[in-house]
This record gives structure tokens, C-alpha cells and sequence, in this order.
């Protein structure tokens, strides 16, 4: 029997806060868990969340955007939600599954020169993985 834990990120779009916390989470926990992303709706994924991850060595550029239902019968550990909004419509999911919730600023809604808008980029990735670093340090 397989101890390894079964990890969904959700968020509005699945397209970047989200994505981050997958390819941090993914990167972190290697063989002990399998991590997961999804969204409440679809969003495609966001070219600058990619470009920002891969400025810092984590390649998600193979990442899908997927719908939360498509994993509904996948039998989740933990569920993390990265938005206000996916918070308030998460689906019902086993009570086996730890949920977890953090607001993150969505720098896909980010203004300003595209050197500015990066700057968001940046900075809520650098958020992204301090929060992935501490989940894994106290759950794991």
C-alpha cells in the first residue's frame, strides 16, 4: 500500500495561482505525492505563469488547465484552494480530503508595462512557493 498522498490546487481558471502552487508543490514532493490542478472554470494556461516558473528552474510548460470535475473520483488528500472564489464555489469533496485555503493576488489581472506586470508575476510566485515550502514542511 502506497502511502503516497493525493494533492488537488484549486482556483478560478486553473491558468496561473494555481499552476504555481502545482509546479512548486510537484518539484517539492517528487515520488510522495501527486499533485494536481484544476479550476472551477477553464482558463487555458497563462504563458507569463510559465515564464516566471521557469526563471526559477521549475518547468510547467507540459502543465494542462484542467475543470475540477474531471477529477472527481480521484480519492484527494489535501485540497488547496489559491483564490477567494474557488473557496466559495469548491465543490463538495470526500471529508477525507484536508482542506486548506490562501488567498493569492491574481497577477493575471495585473496593469501597467508588461516589465510591471512581470513584477506581479514574480512576486506572487515568490509567495506561491514560500506557502508551498511551508505546507510540506508541516504536512509532510
Amino acid at each position: 500500500m502506497s502511502d503516497k498522498k493525493n494533492i488537488l490546487v484549486l482556483c478560478t481558471g486553473n491558468s496561473c495561482r494555481s499552476q504555481l502552487l502545482h509546479g512548486y508543490l510537484a518539484q517539492e514532493l517528487g515520488e510522495r505525492a501527486a499533485v494536481y490542478s484544476a479550476g472551477v472554470e477553464v482558463h487555458g494556461l497563462n504563458p507569463r505563469a510559465v515564464r516566471v516558473m521557469a526563471e526559477d528552474g521549475v518547468d510547467i510548460s507540459a502543465h494542462t488547465s484542467n475543470h475540477v470535475d474531471e477529477y472527481a473520483a480521484v480519492p484527494f488528500d489535501y485540497v488547496i484552494t489559491v483564490c477567494d472564489h474557488a473557496n466559495e464555489v469548491c465543490p463538495v469533496f470526500p471529508s477525507t480530503a484536508k482542506k486548506l485555503h490562501h488567498n493569492f493576488p491574481d497577477p493575471a489581472k495585473a496593469t501597467g508595462t508588461e516589465a510591471e506586470i512581470m513584477d506581479q508575476f514574480r512576486s506572487v510566485r515568490d509567495q506561491v512557493k514560500a506557502y508551498a515550502r511551508d505546507f510540506v514542511r508541516t504536512e509532510f
